[in-house]
């Protein structure tokens, strides 16, 4: 049964290759983070670096990130990052310092953060940064999500 079982695969062709740079993979990427680990305890080895800013997302989401900043910059549009991931112990911190968002605060609860899963950017944006991120964030992947927090995107893809 076995030797069936080979000889068939053998003369199926094998499934289309889908590119790195797909939102598909990018999703699949980050959805194996949520398998493998808990919100804000993603070990730093598993993130990878925005560019040289120090910062650290879902290798899927700091790539989509690298690329948009490119394009920004390219329109003449600065844009900072303030926040990437966030470990649990800087959840519990913030949540401390700026309150819940269930309660008017700022932080979600610690352990379901965006950005504990290395999905959430927090940006340093002007009126134009605002404005160009809100008509080509979503080109990237990146969605304004959070209600009050103009400063917040997700990547979605």
């Amino acid at each position: 049964m076995a030797e069936i079982r080979s000889q068939l695969a053998a003369l199926s062709p094998p499934p289309p290759a889908v590119p790195e740079s797909s939102f598909a993979s990018a999703l699949s990427a980050a959805t194996s983070l949520q398998d493998r680990y808990e919100n804000g305890r993603i070990p730093v080895t598993a993130l990878a670096e925005v560019g040289s800013t120090g910062h650290r997302l879902a290798a899927p989401a700091a790539a989509a990130l690298e690329s948009l900043l490119r394009a920004a910059q390219r329109d003449g549009v600065k844009i900072g990052i303030t926040d990437s991931y966030r470990g649990f112990d800087e959840q519990v911190d913030l949540a401390r310092r700026k309150g819940l968002y269930s309660q008017g605060g700022l932080a979600a609860k610690p352990g379901t953060s965006d950005h504990g899963w290395g999905l959430a950017v927090d940006l340093d944006l002007d009126a134009k940064a605002q404005a160009w991120m809100r008509a080509n964030g979503g080109r990237f992947g990146f969605t304004e999500n959070t209600p009050r927090e103009p400063w917040h995107w997700k990547f979605t893809a």
